[in-house]
């Protein structure tokens, strides 16, 4: 290379261009050919060598984006799928917490299982299981596998929890397994939330995931939508969801840069599951792409001067079809519009409609166009209306929001419409007239005002209700809706439904503690609340004077927010009828007690009498040998111990008597039951031995107490022994045939613990077509009886929660007997304290006993 030279003195205040052309003139012709030939060579590999280091620096910081994209949207999926699971395990945790509270029972349990697997597709099953591996009630979606189908009564095997059983018993808290199944694509997750009672591991709720359901539902599906996601095990076998293969993935050259991935483990589960998930590759390889479009320019810049006039001539051509195309594309999707268009110039001349507006008018275009006010599809009544509207159309005065007007079509039929006018602008920005758009609103519009009429309907209906509704939002006194039955009671105001809320004990209060001007049931999953059952609660309002069944159910306003409806409705008189119903059973009870006394009259007269006669006897006795002065002091003694005795016995008579027939209320109370067995054969047995009839009592040892009032089960068990002795009398039974069995035992009845009295008699028996009606007030199957015994038996009964049948006793096709039995629940104590404070449990209706 020639160093360049140094300009002189006197050439410096010459232009720098001058200088540099006289510098090239003095170069050889070699060295110039050699400046020329390197000189673009140097310019083009400078820009190449710029363009190549910045095409490299934004390869790297979009990489750099994009994997800080993937991390950031699989974080988020994450977080969306743990949320998921912990919203099911809380649910769970609320089930288990009910069980161990004696809240629910079997089918109360699969009825939440079940809600719980329908609301949530993800849940395959849900099953509970006792300590011992024992299931007690499952519940299994009907599209889930026939292996999750656990009947009740089957045990789990070792193998089948892989362990979590075992470490949710030991850990006491909820235990996720890792993917269960061989095939990967059918693999299941197991969660076991362990069951306390007093403080003992009594079981697990076990609820199963479709691992394919968790990809489904839990992951969001913009993010499905942007990145190949899938579960994947600690095996990198893929459960759900799909990856992409390296043959699957575009790489426009072959130093591409393979796909972003990003992997995290889904908490709560931990690394037995994880999330992976790929980015497609939705920008080309800018380095791949850059050297190859350069190489290209290169190539086309070197035979641009031959193809340059055919290149210009093609451009044109094709500049000319896009031009048609587009004309073609806009003329079709003007033809294809469903909404008429329509422009008017300056004065009001029609000078386009397209053929939806021919077809909604009937009109063609040849006879619209150039057409002036009136136009042909104004109504004729509508002239003086729509001409004023054209006006203000001109004038520019039309409403954004359209305005309705009438058209009548070419078949003289009328329809409505709505029509929106702008300002029609050409290319150089000059307005040349208006463009307006038409509407059909016929249908529409009617369904405005049938919707309009429901409404009208509906709310007349509501408006004629006895009850009083009314909607408000939670932790507020707004009244969102309230009928007259409402107002009449309450006023406009929202303190009633606020109080009816508080009074039926169902209104989530906020702590008056709480400073913070946060809403107290943020956070509250509005959906769960919605779907949630209503309650009901009879309450007595002093304001109204008037006892109200209150019914509260929560749903979602049309606003969005949650919402509690409350439907009151009177039930003074039907309280007062049940009041008064309450009192006559009562009356009815007594009656009957005192009823079975005078029909044992004689026999408790007879049974007195020997007592008294040997009263008596003593007495004479000791007189007659006191006056003949025949008797010692230690004689005396033993005669009157023995008087004594006696007179306990028929005093003991006389007691056991008045205390069944004294009138009281139905006090339950932890009642021995050997002891009420004894009172009730002490009575009956006086009648049986009159009626020359033998009972054989048998009671089972160490039978519970239970909720009772003592006094009503004796008398349903008296009843029984007598119409058992009256029964063997009618059949007329040889001496050594008449005897009555009373068996009390225990025994396991539907899933409870229930204590059995069965009085069985060797009488004739009960006919096969009287049995459904024996049990009917005022009807009996003696001549002298009152057909009320056994009904208010059984209606005792029924108001300790038990059950009463009859059944006979038959020796081949022979009746030899009849056996009446029914059963009392046992309750342990403090079930036992909550009923004696509570209110006596009411006898069941025909339509229940049928059930």
């Amino acid at each position: 290379m020639i160093p360049l030279p140094k300009p002189s003195s006197a050439e410096r205040p010459f232009p720098q261009a001058v200088w540099w052309k006289r510098w090239w003139r003095r170069l050889p012709p070699s060295r110039q050919d050699r400046f020329a030939t390197l000189g673009p060579l140097l310019a083009v590999l400078l820009f190449l060598s710029a363009i190549v280091v910045a095409i490299t620096y934004l390869r790297y910081e979009e990489l750099e984006r994009e994997q800080e994209a993937v991390t950031r949207d699989v974080e988020y999926a994450q977080q969306r799928l743990r949320l998921r699971l912990l919203e099911r395990q809380e649910q769970l945790m609320r089930l288990a917490r009910e069980i161990g509270n004696k809240e629910i029972e079997n089918e109360e349990f699969e009825f939440q299982a079940e809600s719980l697997v329908s609301q949530f597709p993800e849940l395959l099953a849900i099953s509970w299981v006792d300590s011992r591996r024992n299931v007690l009630a499952s519940y299994a979606s009907p599209s889930a596998p026939s292996m999750l189908t656990r009947p009740v009564g089957s045990v789990l095997a070792a193998g089948e929890t892989d362990g979590t059983f075992e470490l949710a018993r030991d850990l006491r808290q909820p235990v996720y397994s890792r993917p269960l199944g061989e095939d990967a694509r059918n693999a299941t997750l197991m969660l076991h939330v362990p069951l306390s009672e007093q403080g003992r591991f009594s079981g697990t709720i076990m609820g199963e995931y479709a691992i394919d359901g968790l990809m489904r539902f839990g992951i969001p599906p913009e993010i499905m939508a942007r990145y190949a996601v899938a579960l994947v095990d600690d095996r990198d076998r893929v459960l759900a969801g799909s990856l992409q293969t390296p043959e699957s993935v575009l790489r426009l050259l072959p130093w591409s840069n393979p796909p972003l991935e990003h992997a995290v483990p889904v908490s709560p589960v931990g690394n037995g599951l994880i999330l992976k998930a790929q980015g497609y590759r939705t920008s080309q390889d800018i380095v791949g792409s850059g050297f190859f479009w350069v190489i290209g320019a290169l190539s086309v810049l070197t035979v641009w001067m031959l193809l340059g006039t055919w290149r210009h001539t093609r451009r044109r051509v094709q500049a000319q079809q896009a031009l048609m195309a587009e004309t073609n594309f806009r003329r079709a999707m003007e033809n294809s519009m469903l909404t008429g268009m329509r422009a008017l110039d300056m004065q009001g001349r029609i000078t386009y409609v397209n053929p939806a507006f021919c077809s909604m008018t009937g009109w063609t275009e040849g006879e619209l166009v150039g057409r002036t006010a009136p136009f042909p599809y104004w109504p004729e009544e509508d002239h003086d209306q729509l001409a004023a509207r054209l006006e203000d159309e001109l004038r520019g005065r039309s409403t954004p929001g359209g305005f309705e007007v009438r058209v009548r079509r070419r078949n003289g039929s009328i329809f409505d419409a709505r029509m929106y006018v702008s300002p029609l602008i050409d290319p150089r920005g000059h307005q040349t007239g208006w463009m307006t758009s038409m509407t059909d609103i016929t249908e529409p519009k009617r369904i405005r005002e049938e919707l309009s009429a429901s409404y009208e309907r509906f709310t007349t209906v509501l408006e004629s209700l006895d009850s009083a509704v009314s909607v408000a939002p939670l932790g507020s006194d707004e009244m969102l809706f309230a009928n007259k039955m409402y107002r009449l009671w309450f006023g406009t105001r929202g303190q009633g439904h606020r109080h009816l809320v508080d009074l039926a004990g169902n209104q989530p209060s906020p702590s008056p503690d709480d400073g913070d001007a946060v809403d107290a049931f943020a956070g509250m999953p509005t959906e769960t609340l919605t779907d949630a059952g209503a309650e009901n609660a009879e309450v007595f309002v002093e304001e109204l004077d008037r006892w109200l069944e209150v019914r509260t159910r929560y749903l979602t306003w049309v606003d969005g927010r949650l919402a509690q409806m409350v439907i009151a409705s009177d039930i003074t008189p039907r309280r007062f009828a049940e009041e008064q119903a309450s009192r006559q059973a009562e009356r009815a009870q007594t009656a009957s007690r005192l009823i079975t006394m005078g029909e044992m009259a004689s026999s408790v007269a007879h049974e007195l009498n020997q007592p008294l006669t040997a009263i008596a006897n003593y007495c004479n006795g000791m007189i007659s040998r006191l006056q003949e002065q025949r008797i010692s002091p230690d004689e005396l003694l033993g005669a009157l111990e023995k008087t004594s005795r006696q007179a306990q016995r028929a005093g003991q008579i006389i007691q056991r008597i008045r205390a069944f027939v004294k009138r009281s209320e139905p006090n339950p109370t932890l009642s021995d039951v050997g002891q009420m067995v004894n009172n009730a054969i002490e009575l009956a047995d006086i009648e049986l031995r009159r009626q020359q009839v033998r009972l054989s009592p048998y009671v089972a040892a160490r039978l519970p107490h239970l909720m009772v009032d003592p006094i009503l089960i004796e008398q349903v068990l008296i009843n029984l022994l007598k119409n058992a002795g009256e029964a063997i009398v009618q059949a007329a039974r040889a001496p050594g045939e008449r005897y009555v069995e009373l068996r009390v035992g225990p025994r396991h009845l539907d899933g409870q613990e229930v204590v059995e009295f069965s009085v069985r008699d060797s009488g004739n028996g009960v006919p096969d077509e009287l049995i459904e009606r024996i049990y009917e007030a005022f009807y009996s199957t003696k001549s002298e009886g009152m057909g009320i015994g056994l009904k208010l038996c059984r209606s005792i009964v029924e108001s300790h929660h038990g059950r009463m049948q009859v059944q006979n006793i038959y020796n081949g096709e022979e009746v030899v007997g009849c056996c009446f039995s029914f059963w009392i629940p046992v309750v342990s104590r403090l079930q036992g304290q909550g009923a004696a404070s509570g209110p006596a449990a009411k006898p069941l209706t025909d339509t229940e006993r049928a059930r």
